[in-house]
């Protein structure tokens, strides 16, 4: 993450999950790498207030929101905490509420986006609705972006910025398992499957994720529900930080050994754009439309 804002883009923190502690170690590990800006998101579908307060107590100046309204008070303390707020939203209507309790920048995630959908519209139909419904916001489309003609495509339609996730899970500095990396890379658009599969830790959460054995076996299965799926107790990857259940919404990271394709391995339909395994600094100069073309290096 640090090297995405050391190289000129906004790296953002996953706090959800992480200790008061944790948090306080990562942001000061991203301080000591970089000078540049980044944020913190925080995910509202679960308890996040010991999270929060130490993400504003760390002096985070970007606090982004997921699944939820952080609401009125929330967002003005952050603004005391001198903290700017994004709003993920998956529906035009959520800017309404977003824009009068207080945020600052609204997120448009479309359909196409890899990990947990809060939609189920195709991006650019989300982004125009989001625009005409709040003209003069800044609005940053996310979902299904891996390439600099996919950001250009989002500024010209009227985005102010354009958020990858996917892009950057296959770059050398990701924790992801190099497997998982691999998966991407060779993936095709097809591949990126949108469905409730892997929701052991998060129930009736959508997401899009490869296509692998997996979820092939459940749908082979009819799609049961917990308790009934296939192979439901096995283990397809150990490590020390803790194992992953075949069925678990935890994608595999380094370190983790097993059947890593076997797990959740979060995509967004642009994997088939991705092509190689790069640095973050090279990745984000591929994409800034700003910057001359790269040659590709791959790790």
């Amino acid at each position: 993450m640090a090297a995405v804002s050391a190289a000129g883009g906004l790296g953002i923190l996953p706090c959800t999950w992480w200790s008061p502690d944790t948090i306080r170690a990562h942001v000061a590990a991203v301080r000591a790498a970089t000078p540049h800006p980044f944020g913190a998101n925080l995910v509202l579908a679960f308890d996040i207030a010991t999270q929060l307060d130490a993400v504003l107590a760390a002096g985070v100046r970007l606090v982004t929101f997921s699944w939820g309204q952080p609401g009125a008070a929330r967002i003005a303390r952050c603004h005391a905490a001198g903290a700017a707020v994004a709003v993920q939203i998956g529906a035009a209507r959520a800017a309404d509420e977003a824009l009068r309790d207080g945020a600052d920048v609204l997120i448009a995630q479309g359909f196409e986006a890899g990990g947990h959908v809060q939609s189920t519209t195709p991006l650019r139909r989300l982004l125009d609705a989001v625009l005409a419904r709040a003209p003069g916001a800044p609005v940053v489309a996310t979902g299904g972006l891996a390439t600099r003609s996919d950001v250009e495509a989002a500024l010209a339609a009227g985005a102010s910025a354009a958020m990858l996730g996917t892009r950057f899970v296959a770059s050398a500095e990701s924790t992801a398992h190099p497997d998982y990396k691999q998966a991407l890379v060779t993936a095709r658009a097809e591949d990126s499957v949108y469905t409730i599969c892997f929701d052991g830790d998060w129930p009736f959460a959508a997401h899009r994720a490869l296509r692998n054995a997996t979820l092939d076996d459940w749908e082979a299965a009819g799609c049961p529900p917990p308790g009934r799926r296939p192979r439901e107790a096995d283990v397809v990857a150990r490590a020390a930080g803790g194992d992953l259940v075949r069925y678990s919404s935890d994608a595999p990271h380094r370190g983790h050994v097993g059947w890593i394709t076997e797990a959740c391995l979060y995509a967004g339909t642009g994997v088939d754009r991705i092509e190689d395994v790069a640095s973050a600094g090279e990745i984000v100069a591929r994409l800034d439309p700003t910057t001359p073309e790269t040659g590709r290096s791959v790790y």
